[in-house]
């Protein structure tokens, strides 16, 4: 068999991607995964999961009990002047870095036979003749009858295949730091700021993720990070104070720009694409790591029924992808575009702040719209 060619072809090593090689190798069909870095590292990520997708994750030995993920069952709301209010989260969650998972499941595709490229580039695919050229940023040509891109929020991938949303600027970035502080282990806590929101979560090993969204426009007339925290973060007393008392572990926190939450589509000429690839959800509580699981569980599954023979073509494939992507993610996607819109004001904010407290089974609800159901 030629050592170029694979069944199937998957491009990014993040969740969605590790989830679709090792449910597609697991069930016999050659795959190959492509990860540009090298396995440990960190990601700009909330870094909770909802329990949507830990029954999955435990039917398929990928749950990583060993590092003691942190159970989270609470979730905090802060407005901009730090009024607060508090709702128990319907499903709950748990907090795992994407240092540790990523690198976990990575062992864990290798350990199923998924052939890995690490410090690899994908530069362009071209789908001719029903199948796959694949050409990497090191000169190497590959072929696939399929491929499954989970390459993340952005890449230059996109704008090599001219999508539609990155031709708009996007006004956000994120910036992410692991700490030490004293912090209630249950809780996820959600703190507005003007212009943004920040997320803090326990992790494993009695860490703490501190991670947020904030307009760009934050950064003018300061002169970087720390001085925007400094100046637009800490107007909310509960940042200030966490900021303040907290031992930072990263020399530098991981930074990403471009965030877009416009829609994306699900396949792009052939190629399914999963997790934040198909579309990144606001993270008011935190979802995207479980729906690019889900996702990655979902593109794989339609890959294998095809060669199962239970879908004939490659148009009933990509037909059923989008129909179950669709069903699973879209209106998760929309509430969540819709609710960014009451965070990084003090008004709005504050609005949520008092909803939260006066109408606590109704913001459950509105929680449970961002979330799935256990599959």
């Amino acid at each position: 068999m030629d050592k170029n060619k694979f069944q199937v072809i998957v491009v990014g090593g993040g969740l969605a991607g590790l989830i679709s090689s090792i449910c597609l190798q697991r069930s016999g069909v050659s795959t190959l995964l492509i990860e540009k870095k090298q396995y440990p590292f960190h990601r700009v990520c909330g870094e909770y999961i909802s329990m949507e997708v830990k029954p999955f994750l435990e039917r398929m030995d990928l749950f990583p009990e060993h590092l003691n993920p942190a159970e989270l069952n609470r979730f905090k709301l802060s407005d901009i002047k730090g009024n607060i209010a508090e709702v128990k989260l319907p499903l709950g969650g748990f907090g795992i870095s994407r240092y540790q998972l990523d690198d976990f499941l990575y062992q864990k595709a290798f350990d199923a036979g998924v052939e890995v490229k690490t410090k690899n580039e994908v530069i362009d695919i071209v789908f001719h003749d029903n199948e796959f050229a694949v050409s990497l940023k090191n000169g190497e040509k590959l072929t696939s009858e399929f491929v499954i891109n989970a390459y993340g929020k952005r890449s230059k991938l996109d704008k090599t295949f001219d999508r539609n949303f990155i031709k708009k600027k996007s006004p956000f970035l994120g910036v992410k730091y692991h700490a030490r502080i004293d912090f209630p282990k249950d809780v996820i806590g959600l703190y507005n700021f003007k212009g943004g929101y920040c997320g803090v979560s326990h992790i494993e090993d009695d860490k703490v993720n501190i991670c947020y969204l904030s307009r760009r426009e934050n950064l003018k007339g300061h002169g970087g990070i720390a001085e925007m925290e400094e100046a637009v973060l800490h107007q909310n007393p509960i940042l200030k104070d966490i900021f303040g008392k907290a031992e930072m572990l990263f020399e530098k926190p991981e930074v990403i720009n471009e965030i877009s939450f416009e829609q994306k589509a699900s396949i792009e000429n052939h190629m399914l694409m999963a997790g934040d690839t198909a579309g990144l959800i606001t993270p008011l509580c935190g979802n995207g790591m479980a729906m690019a699981i889900h996702s990655g569980y979902l593109a794989s599954s339609s890959i294998i029924k095809f060669y199962e023979g239970k879908l004939k073509s490659r148009q009933e494939l990509e037909s059923e992808y989008q129909n179950v992507w669709k069903k699973n993610f879209s209106k998760r996607l929309w509430v969540g575009r819709k609710t960014q819109n009451l965070f990084g004001n003090q008004m709005r904010a504050g609005l949520s702040v008092q909803f939260v407290k006066n109408f606590p089974s109704l913001a459950k609800k509105l929680i449970q719209q961002t979330h799935g159901e256990v599959f």
